[in-house]
């Protein structure tokens, strides 16, 4: 049996719906703030030693895993808000055809995640023996 190891686990921050929060005290009903802190909470996600997991959903939950040895570059998105609240987006974009790039939003210290799967994704290219061919167009010709 293969034994991962998480290394990270964690939400969403509820940071991200505060405009929805502001807007339910004087305009939408309460219900819609609970239905998106519900929403906003019900996303997990966790990076292993071999892949990220994230899971979603209220009624119905979805799973779906990327491999790590998949992911070609990371990067980090912080909004002005995200900036001023110490949070920040994680995107990675990737060889895997259903999700060519995929982002881990409104996650706090996001740079140190990004670090972090960095070095577990060289990892895990390097256990599987795995290395990408880059090609491009120089110019030339």
């Amino acid at each position: 049996m293969n034994d991962e190891r998480i290394e990270w686990s964690g939400h969403p921050s509820q940071w991200q719906n505060f405009g929805w929060f502001l807007s339910c005290l004087l305009l939408l009903p309460i219900p819609w703030a609970l239905w998106r802190w519900l929403d906003t909470r019900s996303h997990v996600y966790t990076l292993t030693d071999q892949r990220l997991k994230h899971s979603h959903g209220i009624f119905t939950k979805v799973t779906g895993d990327l491999e790590l040895y998949r992911v070609r570059d990371t990067r980090m998105r912080q909004g002005v808000w995200q900036r001023m609240l110490g949070r920040g987006d994680v995107i990675l974009d990737t060889t895997d055809t259903s999700t060519p790039q995929f982002s881990l939003r409104w996650l706090p210290d996001a740079e140190t995640l990004r670090e972090k799967i960095r070095e577990l994704v060289e990892a895990r290219r390097e256990a599987k023996h795995v290395r990408t061919l880059e090609t491009g167009d120089d110019g030339i010709g």
